[in-house]
Order: C-alpha cells, then sequence, then structure tokens
C-alpha cells in the first residue's frame, strides 16, 4: 500500500528487498534498480546512495562512474553522511586530498564514524592539519 501511494522510504525498502531477495520476495535486481530509481525521484536519500553505488561499481547495471557520483553528490548535499564520505573517497582517489578532507570534515560533524576514523588516518598521511584533526 505504502509504495503504491508513493512513498520514498517504502519504496526503497521494497528495491532492498528485492536486491536481497528477502522477505519471501525473489532475488530481483533489476526490479530493485527500478524501484530505487523511483524512490530516489521521490527524494529518497538512501535511494540514492545505493544507486550511487550501483552505477559506480556496475553492480546490477551498466557502470557509469559519472552517474554513481551524481546521485551521491545529490544525497550529500542533502545531508547523507554514507554519501559525502564515499565522494570523500573518490576525491582521494584522483588525488584532491583538500577536497576529499572536507567532504571527511562535514560527514564528520554529521556523527558518521567512518568518516571520524578516516580524518585520524589523513592526519597520520600529512594529508590533513592538526587543526582539522582537532575539529
Amino acid at each position: 500500500k505504502r509504495v503504491d501511494a508513493r512513498d520514498p522510504k517504502a519504496t526503497q525498502m521494497l528495491a532492498c528487498a528485492y536486491y536481497h531477495g528477502s522477505y519471501g520476495l525473489p532475488l530481483d535486481i533489476p526490479r530493485a534498480i527500478e524501484l530505487w530509481t523511483e524512490a530516489a525521484h521521490l527524494g529518497d536519500l538512501e535511494a540514492h546512495y545505493k544507486l550511487g553505488y550501483r552505477y559506480y561499481e556496475g553492480e546490477g547495471v551498466k557502470k557509469d562512474v559519472a552517474r554513481g557520483v551524481k546521485h551521491w553528490q545529490y544525497a550529500a548535499m542533502q545531508g547523507h553522511p554514507e554519501s559525502r564520505d564515499n565522494l570523500e573517497c573518490c576525491e582521494y582517489l584522483n588525488g584532491n586530498d583538500e577536497l576529499a578532507v572536507r567532504h571527511l570534515m562535514i560527514s564528520a560533524k554529521m556523527g558518521y564514524e567512518r568518516s571520524l576514523n578516516e580524518i585520524k588516518a589523513m592526519f597520520m598521511k600529512g594529508h590533513a592539519t592538526k587543526a582539522q584533526y582537532a575539529e
């Protein structure tokens, strides 16, 4: 009922159920992608995060790094810390240490523990300042 009523969270959760083949539903990755896409259009940030990962890695869809990053950027700008953390990884891999640290700082301030730990690692590698680490 909630999916039929276009509830973004319910749609996102149904997508996860299809993706994992749980709750008695068959494993159906194309259906999961379709539902995550719908949930993302309805504004669900977790759906954007999951689609970002799928497109970035080419998991269940044709690999499209730019499309994956766009999903993460949208979710990050709306306050999704895991998406922000994934953007940090992309920037770090591309050699953009300064931007990577900025992404980490934002997600760490949101309380995302992985980012808190990563700030420490970036400081130890010399990519983050003592002030950033202390913040």
